[in-house]
């Protein structure tokens, strides 16, 4: 082993090679001369990388393919998959972690832009503002603008299933907006909502006390569809849901009817289930929503801050080191993962 070789998936470049998030800064791969880079594609068909393209790689960081059992080359140098996101649904982690390699997420990079995009769907909803422009562009007289009253937020209630570090940092984020905060999480750090001032209550608390329902939770089988109809059944008619977590956090059928006959007021989605969504999906022809194609925290912030964040996971394992952000951090008690990082020790510190 003379390089350290780290993997990009292929869907970091368009269809014409350009990169497609030109904001990733590469330098310092680029400028370290014990690390070669370069992309790999996955199977069009699946979408899912695969384990012919991976052999001879130290490092993979991956965009938005999926990566499975199937993905795991079998010459065992794999050592870390950095998820360009903090999402890590698209990764076999149990079958990861069995063969040594770590999985990194980055949530330094996401924590502010995700945050702002929760705060940017609250306004726009609570302002009722794709519906004003809509009045703007089709029509002349503004005596119709009356029945598109917006409601204020002072003294309404913030409710987030999820206190972790997006969820809090929704909370920061809105402290002068003088909300009443709530949250559900049970792994939730009493201290740290203590200090946001936001209460601690059950889950259904949260769907029946919020005016603004936000959704921070990861998407595993326990969260699959928690918001089902008889949780939105519990909401406020004038209560809005948003999500920028996954969309198979919410039985979007379901959603879907609540919306049409006004159980609530309306919904703020970055996510979909499936995504994207189909050409057919109801949403598409709704007014009181607001849709955005899973990028709403996608500005060239984000994209840096996830990028860096990403190349320090890299760095971390070319120096033999445990790196912050894994998903599953019991990975550093494996053998074979010790050995690896072992390896880079000997070789590149």
């Amino acid at each position: 082993m003379s390089k350290f070789r780290v993997a990009l998936s292929g869907h970091f470049r368009d269809s014409k090679g350009v990169p497609a998030l030109p904001d990733f800064d590469l330098g310092p791969l680029e400028a370290d001369s014990d690390i070669e880079y370069f992309f790999v594609d996955g199977d069009p068909d699946t979408n899912s990388m695969t384990a012919a393209s991976l052999e001879n790689v130290d490092a993979l960081i991956l965009l938005d393919e999926l990566f499975s059992r199937d993905s795991i080359p079998s010459d065992g140098r794999l050592s870390i998959v950095a998820r360009f996101g903090v999402g890590f649904d698209s990764v076999d982690v149990t079958a990861c972690t069995a063969n040594g390699i770590a999985v990194g997420i980055t949530p330094d990079g996401v924590r502010r832009p995700v945050a702002v995009s929760v705060l940017t769907f609250i306004l726009a909803l609570s302002g009722r503002l794709l519906e004003k422009d809509a009045l703007v562009r089709g029509y002349h007289d503004f005596s119709i603008r009356g029945p598109y009253m917006g409601q204020g937020l002072v003294g309404k209630t913030l409710a987030s299933v999820g206190l972790g570090n997006i969820g809090a940092e929704i909370f920061r984020l809105c402290q002068p907006l003088d909300m009443h905060f709530i949250a559900h999480d049970p792994w939730a750090d009493s201290a740290v909502a203590a200090d946001l001032g936001v209460e601690l209550v059950d889950l259904d608390a949260v769907f029946q006390q919020g005016d603004f329902v936000t959704l921070n939770t990861p998407y595993s089988p326990e969260t699959h569809h928690m918001v089902n109809s008889e949780r939105l059944a519990l909401m406020k008619p004038s209560a809005y849901l948003i999500n920028t977590s996954r969309g198979g956090v919410v039985d979007q059928t379901a959603l879907v009817k609540s919306l049409k006959r006004g159980a609530i007021a309306g919904a703020g989605l970055d996510v979909f289930d499936p995504e994207p969504p189909q050409q057919n999906e109801p949403l598409l022809e709704l007014d009181n929503v607001i849709l955005a194609p899973h990028a709403l925290c996608f500005t060239e912030q984000c994209v840096a801050g996830i990028g860096a964040n990403d190349i320090r996971i890299i760095l971390s394992i070319k120096q033999g080191e445990v790196p912050d952000g894994l998903v599953d951090p019991g990975v550093s008690e494996s053998l074979i993962f010790r050995d690896k990082l072992e390896i880079y020790r000997e070789l590149f510190s």
